[in-house]
């Protein structure tokens, strides 16, 4: 039975896009060291991700851009991008296992939710991985774009250091207009354009 584990990166922060991952774990190539992304460190993630990329039968990456955050919510974009990440595998999962207390809806396959899957289900745990480390790697390529905001640090965390610069520069078109810390700064700096950057998948 082929397992496509399901999760997502990127709800919390201010800025950027969410990401999503779906990955078909190969029974005969196993993976040590899986684990839910955010209890695993920055040099781990990156060792296992393209291990992952290797040895799964297959994965993809889905994106909900700021723009798309900004039109659906935070937790529909999220669904979006899980949906895009199955919807991008090569191979058909016989199931899909997302991490969580929904599923995406839409979907052409049984699907079930599972609370702490990121912990307690290798497939998901790959996601997790794949998810987080993809989105990091964007965000270090918008830090170069936006330098102001120290986003290669914060990943567009809400840390006080980004709350101050998002108070001394006003939000970027990266930012997310719908988030209150964001809007209320969108107030006193005008009205920005919206970002247009392409939605996409990666997938392998």
């Amino acid at each position: 039975m082929k397992i496509a584990g399901v999760d997502e990166a990127g709800r919390g922060p201010l800025c950027g896009p969410v990401y999503a991952a779906a990955v078909i774990l190969d029974p005969l190539r196993p993976i040590e060291g899986l684990d839910d992304s955010k209890k695993l460190s920055e040099k781990k993630r990156e060792l296992l991700a393209p291990l992952i990329r290797e040895r799964a039968l297959a994965w993809a990456v889905g994106i909900a851009t700021v723009e798309e955050i900004d039109r659906l919510n935070i937790l529909h974009a999220s669904m979006l991008a899980m949906r895009r990440a199955i919807e991008g595998l090569t191979i058909a999962p016989d199931e899909v296992r997302v991490d969580g207390n929904r599923v995406p809806p839409g979907l052409t396959v049984p699907a079930r939710a599972l609370v702490g899957g990121d912990a307690l289900d290798a497939a998901i745990s790959a996601a997790s991985i794949l998810a987080k480390t993809d989105r990091d790697h964007e965000m270090l390529r918008l830090a170069v774009l936006y330098p102001q905001y120290g986003i290669a640090r914060h990943k567009g965390y809400p840390t006080a250091a980004h709350l101050a610069a998002l108070r001394e520069h006003g939000p970027s078109p990266i930012h997310r207009r719908s988030f209150a810390p964001v809007a209320q700064h969108s107030l006193d700096f005008g009205e920005l354009p919206a970002d247009r950057s392409d939605t996409a998948f990666r997938r392998g």
